[in-house]
């Protein structure tokens, strides 16, 4: 198959998913109980039960249902959110906040940098938080009800469905269509649908759909009545003989949706895409306002099958609505056989299925929790069990229907045709959803082609406890996957996820070089940081003659465009001034190493290649989006920094080096020696012509002059212990001996047309950054030439800019070293190399770590860039570890006193929720005064007593046995 040709690239692709339900916390876990053949439907004992005594104990009374886990918990300093408004609010908004957010990173969106819009549909169900927990309270909720549209927003907009998606939009920053969904049973799929017409409308160019369903008290059963809608033992059996009933559970789940054809174009993780949709509803030709309609669930099926375009036979798995009702399920089997009979008359060709045997019926999520199954089913290959299926509803004839009910877990080998499956969610009230899948389309992956290559791992957090925990899983799922594509994984670590504060960083080539080195105890190779949440700024420090080797920068030339490019263009308009190829030199060919080190010790060759390599260099950051706040450069380096600046083209420098160049190889050759003393030790020993050359440190000073001259010296600073070393260079630089080509250079500067500096640099000639003027005099650049190289005047300036990186653009590490070894050097300021000391080292990683190293520092990266013109793509990778805390309300059981329920910030709550008494509190924080062991007034009592009645007959009336068909049988779910 390709994505040109057998597919549909103009559908809507599924990009990301997350979710979580009942025995599964993550779609992971989900996947293996659902292939497993795993029943997520709690059985609780009778002490474990929430609900009035009279009621759990009846004989008709079940005690099941399917829970999550930890609904009480949520991340609330992560989203910004006050401990006592995250207690205020409906835990179904929460979850699914949460859930948008692992959805998102799961599709690799990092929502400030996605350029377009992204809107946002879900639904949720009744919120019974509100009733059950919070309006226990008589006094919260006689203020609620009396100030509900002025005062009191904050329990108001915490606990009302209408602003459960508008506050995803407002925490994410989300700008497209907000809007909630509502369709009971058929919420969430439903949303899916109009997500998708969203997007085909381009209302909004990325979509979160979903919903969520929590339901309280979470330990509670139902009373079962025989011909009911629920499950006499707690157990939903669709499809089979013996079904009766369903049984409830709680659930959230959202998708990730994009069009396919920008999905296809920008490297997206495709789970698969729906190639139809539709929704309608059954409207009044059934037999009653809960009871569903054949006809309409038909019809919403056959427009889905209409809009995907394709041949119904070559669906071959439908994940049912399925709700193991003795009539809903023959009904619906009767629906899907009327709408696939339009287009086939084959027989048991497609399997079906319902995940409601294993988690049960979850109201408003009921339909992504299916469809999330049918995505999972078209990644795997496999089509797990439907649960408790052993003979089938005598009242569904599946021998002549395309269908049967699936009831082992099956492979689905892939074949010329893609794979295809069809998701169904009908709601009480007749709003029927119906989606076409297919398989995600096969994209040949270009970075894999050339893989192992190195690659560059980012990773943060908004706290070290939760970094630690992302490597760890991290290290957990290359362990399980060590297939994936490291590019694919950089990538999509660099630009689908945000950037925090605590940073982490590493360079390795595989999966299992990576578990190695984040398993291992302070591995030197894995580095990390805690920025403050501050953006760093850069300084491009350049080095000067006695960084040159040859072959310094091959290994970029022969694997980055970008540099090849650079060196190529700085060498052919080098040609004609130096009479030779400066690339033969730079990078000879097979045994000519020594004679090109012997030609690149000539300073008429030294400097041109100095600048042509630093200045690709430069251009390769610039490529990567690194750009200089302000440079510096080290006596010829200076000429790199100049030309960036715009002080001169390109064209001129490269003319002026070569020039320069060329008059100082006409001087008698010097010698240059580095001593470790300060400028005010060494000034008084400089005799018979000697010249201070350069200030590189408070302790390290160069001298230069004719080579006896520095030999007696040398000789000198042995005799009293002082350590000197002699530089390789073949001239005096920056001593009296460059004095007889000062004017001739300096009129040639002049003949060469000189701008402002766009970009702040600090002159090494006098410690400062100079002024426009002074760049543009030719005889400062005569000056530079002759005068002291003043390094650490101008690396101290560096010293006071806050934030600043101070990274060295060139080979070698002289500048980084000397820059380090000063005590004036801040504890935390960034001083970074771009290339190793030797060229035997890999250049491309020691770019690479750069790279992490100035992430690490809080340096923005065009990560794209970064890639250069392999096309890497995101991919699935674990989403970000939230450090939950328990923020929760418990229902009130003795009321207390009046206390004012909005206004102000309230107290910090417990660690374990605030306790009853202390329920309304919830803005002023005022205390209560209320003995918890004494007796309620007579007036609280009796409030008591008639929200407990109230309870009841709400819970009588959801229990309620539906209204019968006109041959007497009850409806369906």
């Amino acid at each position: 198959m390709s994505a040109e040709t057998s597919q549909l690239t103009d559908g809507i692709a599924i990009i990301g998913m997350a979710g979580k339900f009942p025995g599964a916390p993550n779609l992971a876990a989900y996947w293996e109980n659902l292939r497993g053949g795993v029943e997520s439907i709690t059985h609780f004992s009778q002490d474990e039960i929430d609900a009035p005594s009279a009621i759990s104990q009846s004989p008709q009374y079940v005690r099941a249902r399917g829970i999550m886990q930890g609904v009480d918990l949520f991340d609330a300093e992560f989203f910004g959110t006050n401990p006592r408004e995250a207690e205020y609010t409906d835990p179904q908004h929460r979850l699914l906040l949460e859930t948008a957010w692992e959805a998102l990173e799961d599709a690799g969106c990092d929502t400030e940098r996605f350029a377009g819009s992204i809107g946002v549909f879900a639904g949720c169900s009744l919120n019974s938080y509100l009733l059950h927990n919070l309006a226990s309270n008589p006094e919260f909720l006689a203020e609620f009800l009396s100030s509900q549209q002025m005062g009191a927003h904050p329990s108001l907009l915490g606990n009302d469905k209408d602003f459960l998606v508008t506050r995803i939009s407002y925490k994410l920053n989300l700008r497209g269509p907000s809007v909630v969904v509502q369709s009971a049973c058929s919420t969430s799929l439903v949303a899916v649908c109009q997500a998708c017409q969203s997007l085909l409308n381009f209302q909004c160019d990325l979509a979160l759909a979903g919903g969520v369903s929590v339901t309280f008290p979470q330990k509670r059963g139902y009373l079962h009545e025989e011909g009911g809608i629920v499950s006499s033992d707690g157990r939903c059996r669709p499809f089979d003989a013996a079904a009766e009933g369903t049984v409830f559970g709680d659930g959230v789940g959202l998708v990730v949706l994009k069009r396919a054809d920008e999905a296809i174009r920008d490297g997206d993780p495709i789970h698969a895409v729906i190639r139809g949709f539709a929704v309608n509803n059954d409207g009044s030709t059934k037999v009653s306002y809960m009871a569903p309609s054949v006809d309409g669930q038909a019809e919403a099926i056959a427009a889905a099958h209409a809009l995907a375009g394709i041949d119904v036979a070559t669906i071959r798995y439908v994940e049912a609505h399925g709700t193991g009702t003795s009539l809903g399920d023959p009904i619906e089997v009767a629906a899907l056989t009327k709408a696939f009979r339009a287009g086939t008359a084959g027989r048991q060709f497609c399997a079906l299925g319902s995940v409601k045997g294993n988690v049960g019926h979850l109201e408003a999520a009921a339909g992504v929790a299916g469809l999330i199954k049918a995505i999972l089913v078209l990644q795997h290959g496999e089509i797990p069990p439907t649960l408790h299926f052993s003979q089938p509803n005598p009242r569904i004839d599946f021998a002549a229907s395309p269908f049967r009910v699936n009831s082992t877990l099956q492979p689905w080998p892939a074949s010329e045709i893609p794979r295809r499956a069809g998701v169904s969610s009908f709601g009480v009230g007749g709003t029927n959803a119906h989606v076409v899948l297919e398989e995600a389309p096969f994209v040949t992956n270009a970075a894999s082609a050339t893989e192992p290559q190195t690659q560059l791992f980012v990773l943060s957090a908004k706290t070290a406890p939760a970094l630690d925990e992302a490597t760890d899983r991290l290290v957990q799922y290359f362990q399980v996957h060590p297939e994936l594509s490291m590019a694919d994984a950089a990538y999509t670590l660099q630009t689908g996820r945000r950037a925090f504060r605590h940073r982490r960083a590493w360079v390795s080539r595989t999966a299992a070089e990576t578990t190695e080195l984040l398993t291992s105890k302070e591995s030197p190779k894995v580095l990390s940081s805690d920025t403050g949440g501050r953006k760093g700024s850069v300084a491009f420090l350049f080095p000067g003659q006695g960084a040159q080797q040859v072959d310094m920068g091959r290994e970029l030339y022969e694997t980055n465009p970008v540099f090849r490019a650079q060196v190529d263009l700085c060498c052919d308009l080098l040609a004609p001034e130096l009479g030779l190829d400066l690339r033969q030199v730079l990078y000879p060919a097979g045994d000519g190493k020594k004679e090109a080190q012997e030609r690149l010790m000539q300073t008429s060759l030294t400097q041109p290649a100095l600048f042509v390599v630093e200045y690709a260099w430069a251009q390769l950051w610039l490529s990567w989006g690194v750009h200089p706040q302000v440079m510096i450069g080290h006596s010829l380096g200076e000429y790199v920094a100049a030309t960036l600046a715009g002080i001169f083209t390109l064209e001129d420098a490269l003319h002026l080096l070569a020039v320069r160049g060329r008059l100082i190889q006409t001087m008698p050759p010097g010698t240059m020696l580095a001593v470790v003393l300060s400028e005010e030790e060494i000034v008084p020993l400089l005799a018979d012509g000697l010249s201070l050359a350069a200030v590189n440190g408070p302790k390290l000073c160069v001298v230069s002059g004719p080579d006896e001259a520095v030999a007696r010296l040398r000789k000198r600073l042995s005799a009293q212990g002082t350590s000197s070393r002699e530089l390789k260079t073949s001239h005096a630089f920056h001593s009296a001996m460059m004095d007889p080509i000062l004017a001739e250079f300096e009129a040639e500067v002049r003949r060469v047309p000189r701008h402002k500096p766009q970009i702040p640099i600090v002159s090494t000639l006098y410690g400062r950054i100079a002024t426009d003027d002074e760049w543009t005099d030719p005889g400062y650049w005569s000056s530079q030439l002759r005068h002291t190289v003043r390094f650490v005047p101008s690396v101290l300036y560096l010293f006071g800019q806050s934030g600043l990186v101070l990274l060295e653009v060139g080979p070698g590490q002289t500048l980084t070293t000397l820059a380090r070894q000063n005590p004036a050097k801040p504890p935390g300021q960034a001083t970074i190399h771009s290339s190793p000391r030797t060229c035997k080292d890999s250049e491309t990683e020691e770019m690479l770590s750069a790279a992490g190293r100035l992430w690490l520092a809080g340096v923005d990266l065009d990560w794209r860039a970064l890639h250069g013109q392999s096309a890497p793509r995101r991919v699935s990778l674990p989403t970000y570890p939230f450090e939950r805390k328990r923020h929760w309300i418990e229902p009130s059981r003795a009321a207390g006193p009046a206390v004012s329920l909005v206004g102000g910030a309230g107290s910090a709550p417990d660690a374990n929720g605030t306790p009853p008494a202390e329920l309304g509190a919830v803005s002023n924080g005022a205390s209560v005064e209320h003995d918890a062991d004494g007796p309620p007034s007579e007036v609280e009592a009796l409030v008591e007593e008639q929200l407990r009645i109230m309870a009841q007959q709400i819970e009588v009336l959801r229990l309620a046995a539906p209204l019968p068909h006109r041959n007497g049988a009850p409806a369906h779910a």
